[in-house]
């Protein structure tokens, strides 16, 4: 894997980085670049290179709030123009649901939030795929969303969770994209519940509980995230 390689990462919230990811990135040599939602231009991506990644991570923001954020509209183009071009994409949370928009499928609000810690239910097409280090049996996965979206026409769906059925899924030969956080880092769990404060006091979550579960789970999830995102990575970057 050549060392000139670049992972460009949408960032739309600060403490929703790269998080237990940016170690994998760093031993295969790729060099991170970081684009702040909002602020920073995008148009630089065009001069990425074709062996390039893009990274689009999570945020509290719908896809659909493009009156309110019309940078979003952007963003959407930008990701779709990348993904038609088959270039290796992955998305994380409100990236995934970004993949999903900008290959014209329909994000919208879902029936409740689904917060906390759950297992994965992988389809056939997910247990012949590098997901299939992120089944049940072997971590649970961190979920914290309250939006869903459509599989994109073309998109494998890899793997649903007992509330929202689209979980991870797969379009064409290098994009993956996942509604959950396989990212997490729990030792950083107290950015996210001060981060994310307000949604967690207006659903009366139980702070004490998610703290003691994400410090039980982190560290099988981060271990089996790795042997995931790596298996894909050196397919997908080869």
């Amino acid at each position: 894997m050549s060392a000139s390689r670049v992972v460009w990462v949408i960032r739309h919230l600060a403490f929703e980085d790269l998080g237990s990811l940016s170690i994998l990135f760093a031993e295969r040599g790729l060099a991170v670049r970081y684009l702040e939602a909002g602020v920073d231009s995008l148009a630089g991506l065009s001069q990425a290179g074709q062996g390039d990644l893009l990274v689009v991570l999570g945020g509290p923001i719908g896809v659909y709030e493009t009156a309110a954020y019309p940078w979003l509209a952007e963003e959407i183009e930008v990701v779709g123009d990348w993904l038609r071009q088959g270039r290796a994409t992955l998305g994380i949370c409100l990236g995934a649901q970004l993949m999903a928009a900008a290959l014209g499928a329909k994000v919208y609000p879902g029936y409740g939030k689904e917060i906390g810690w759950a297992p994965l239910a992988l389809t056939e097409a997910g247990k012949a795929s590098p997901v299939r280090h992120l089944a049940g049996e072997l971590t649970d996965m961190l979920h914290w969303h309250g939006d869903t979206f459509d599989l994109p026409d073309g998109a494998t769906l890899l793997a649903s969770s007992a509330l929202y059925p689209n979980q991870v899924y797969a379009w064409g030969e290098k994009a993956l994209a996942f509604q959950c956080h396989p990212e997490f880092d729990h030792a950083r769990v107290e950015q996210w519940l001060i981060g994310h404060a307000g949604e967690l006091n207006a659903i009366k979550m139980d702070l004490q509980s998610l703290r003691q579960q994400s410090h039980a789970m982190g560290e099988r999830l981060t271990q089996q995230a790795r042997a995931c995102l790596a298996e894909w990575l050196d397919t997908e970057l080869a």
